[in-house]
């Protein structure tokens, strides 16, 4: 078996231990997903179909690179594999999302939906959300929208339905949220869609009630494998723990000192409770790290032993000392940022700009750093701004999911007007009323051509590729015609959509592509903007700016670590609250350390400007949990980041 040849110990005791409940606690930079792609090839060695493997994850990046990584094996004749590998024929990996995804459209007559029912983004949930409080008077000012549906996504990932949480209502603000919810949840329905946590709990309610649904799924995937199984909240636990069949065969990975996410719902006891879950479970611990120096190991395991609440481990590698963390105090914000852009300007003499990563724990950060890299002209690209996102591209995908659903109201109320026909919003409120006999006749005919127009894309799209459709969409819209001739702004834009084109041509090729697109539109992540396009790899060259909690899973030559001020890192909210909080924060921090490969830098202001004005800041209290032998201190004092270093 050549293909285990590459394994340690502990990784080959994981991969072939293959029957009955398996919990691989992986360290970061440990292997993991080294470890369970070559327990997937394992099982299907051993003879194990491959259709009756389930992956699941939390990014479209990890299962990406999940889902490249057993192909590559599978297709290596090196390994000995010789299942004749096809489409049907291959482990199903994905994210819980598009998990979730699939078991509603396969199932979708059974909760009054088509498979064409319409994915909720957030920005649209956030405005179903608004226009619910205006029709029933609430300020907005008084209850922020994004607060309200934050507490709806919360509910829902512990898996509270609206009947429950209306029937424990205790404060003002719960029946106010209740008022809206009931509001939102009927709009979704008439729309025919569901928002993201819907995704997760309706497939689980489905697996709930219908039994034979259930059965159905545990017979298909016979070997279930579920990675950062620490940052699943109750939906996505119940999930796959419905999923699990009689024979048990679940492998859980998993890290208790990178769970981040309590915030959304992610719940530290799910990891923990496993050996309570399944009594005859085996736990397999992976400490060797393949990814950092010595040095930032050394500091990663002295900060995260001081907490209480985890699975006990010590990572440890065999790579060399490395260099001494660099530790700067700054005078201020824009120091601060000088000396990080002057240091990146001699790291990028010898290395690619995309091996440096600048880390932050609160976005509103990145402003002044953004500046200071464009006074130095060094390429950056900062996480989240996400090509699916753009306005444009919204437009574009919005043409292709009202055509296929013209119940999708936030869809159609996108598009009607885009490019402008003379649709207010009046002549709007009175269709969506169903009083469109009561528009002027001009009117009804501009309506009339717009969902002719819906029905010919249709067509097109029962017959052609995706990125024909596309083309088709940019044409017969109008929009091509509307932008062409206009400004640069309106130029980019064009040149956006037709990025879109080239991107659907790897949907072409695949049963119900136009179908695969959109989903993989809905549901991408922040990180899926650092999956480079496989047409134009010069897209994605520049630095990395990132906060910490979107730096998970990722790792980089150099690391800047910035904003290390009590109260800003760790968060003030920390500070003042449980010890769950605080361990949490530790946590976040050891995750920042652990994306390092080469050499970390950590940088904080003596004065800070937030919300206009000027405060004094104490140092972390996280810099001085690292042995001073493994630290080195700097300062920068002057706006153009000169600095004095301390030995």
């Amino acid at each position: 078996m050549q293909y285990i040849d590459s394994l340690n110990d502990k990784q080959k005791e994981a991969v072939l231990y293959t029957e009955g409940p398996l919990l691989i606690v992986a360290g970061a930079g440990a292997g993991k997903t080294k470890t369970i792609t070559h327990r997937i090839i394992h099982l299907i060695h051993q003879g194990i179909n491959p259709s009756s493997i389930l992956a699941v994850t939390f990014t479209n990046k990890a299962a990406k690179e999940m889902r490249d990584r057993v192909m590559t094996l599978l297709e290596d004749k090196v390994h000995g594999v010789s299942t004749p590998i096809h489409y049907g024929n291959v482990p199903f990996v994905s994210t819980f999302h598009s998990l979730g995804v699939h078991i509603i459209k396969e199932n979708a007559h059974l909760i009054g939906l088509t498979k064409h029912f319409a994915i909720i983004d957030e920005s649209d949930a956030i405005s179903i959300i608004k226009d619910v409080m205006r029709e029933h008077d609430i300020d907005p000012k008084q209850h922020e929208p994004r607060k309200i549906k934050s507490i709806i996504s919360k509910a829902k990932g512990d898996f509270i339905t609206i009947e429950n949480y209306r029937a424990n209502v205790q404060s003002s603000l719960q029946s106010i949220v209740a008022l809206v919810w009931g509001g939102y949840e009927a709009r979704l329905k008439k729309e025919k869609g569901l928002d993201f946590d819907d995704l997760l709990l309706e497939s689980v309610l489905i697996l709930r009630k219908f039994p034979e649904i259930k059965n159905k799924y545990q017979e298909k995937w016979q070997y279930v494998h579920i990675d950062e199984y620490q940052d699943t909240n109750e939906v996505q636990y119940e999930m796959t723990k419905l999923l699990v069949g009689k024979s048990e065969n679940i492998c859980v990975v998993g890290d208790t000192d990178q769970n981040i996410y309590s915030w959304r719902g992610a719940n530290i006891k799910n990891m923990l409770h496993f050996e309570k879950d399944y009594p005859n479970a085996k736990i397999v611990m992976l400490e060797q790290n393949y990814r950092s120096t010595k040095n930032i190991i050394e500091a990663a395991n002295s900060v995260i032993e001081k907490n209480q609440y985890r699975v006990p481990k010590t990572l440890f590698t065999k790579n060399v000392d490395g260099e001494q963390i660099l530790v700067c105090e700054a005078y201020d914000e824009v120091s601060e940022a000088n000396f990080v852009a002057n240091e990146i300007y001699e790291i990028l003499r010898e290395n690619e700009p995309e091996n440096v990563a600048i880390l932050y724990r609160a976005n509103f950060q990145s402003r002044v750093l953004e500046e200071a890299l464009l006074n130095k002209q060094i390429p950056y690209q900062v996480l989240g701004v996400k090509f699916f996102e753009r306005k444009e591209i919204k437009d574009i995908l919005s043409y292709i999911k009202a055509s296929l659903n013209k119940e999708s109201l936030s869809d159609i109320k996108r598009i009607i007007n885009t490019p402008a026909r003379g649709v207010g919003k009046v002549t709007l409120t009175k269709l969506f009323a169903g009083l469109f006999t009561e528009l002027p006749a001009g009117m009804q005919i501009k309506i009339n051509k717009f969902y002719v127009l819906l029905e010919d894309i249709h067509e097109y799209i029962d017959a052609n590729k995706p990125s024909d459709i596309v083309k088709y969409i940019i044409e017969k819209s109008g929009l091509e015609a509307e932008l062409e001739h206009g400004t640069n702004e309106d130029q980019e834009r064009l040149e956006n959509m037709k990025e879109l084109v080239t991107l659907s041509i790897k949907y072409d090729e695949m049963e119900d592509g136009i179908e695969k697109l959109l989903e993989d539109a809905s549901l991408s992540s922040d990180q899926d903007t650092l999956i480079p396009n496989e047409n134009d790899k010069n897209k994605k060259k520049g630095v990395r700016l990132m906060t910490v909690h979107a730096s998970k899973g990722l790792e980089f030559k150099y690391v800047f670590v910035t904003g290390l001020e009590q109260d800003l890192f760790p968060h003030s909210r920390a500070s003042q609250g449980s010890k769950d909080d605080k361990e949490e924060e530790r946590r976040l921090f050891y995750v920042a350390l652990t994306r390092a490969e080469k050499k970390l830098i950590l940088s904080y202001a003596s004065l800070r400007t937030i919300f206009g004005m000027k405060q004094v800041n104490t140092p972390s209290e996280f810099i001085y949990d690292i042995p001073a032998h493994l630290t080195e201190f700097t300062q920068s004092n002057s706006v153009g980041g000169g600095k004095v270093v301390y030995l």
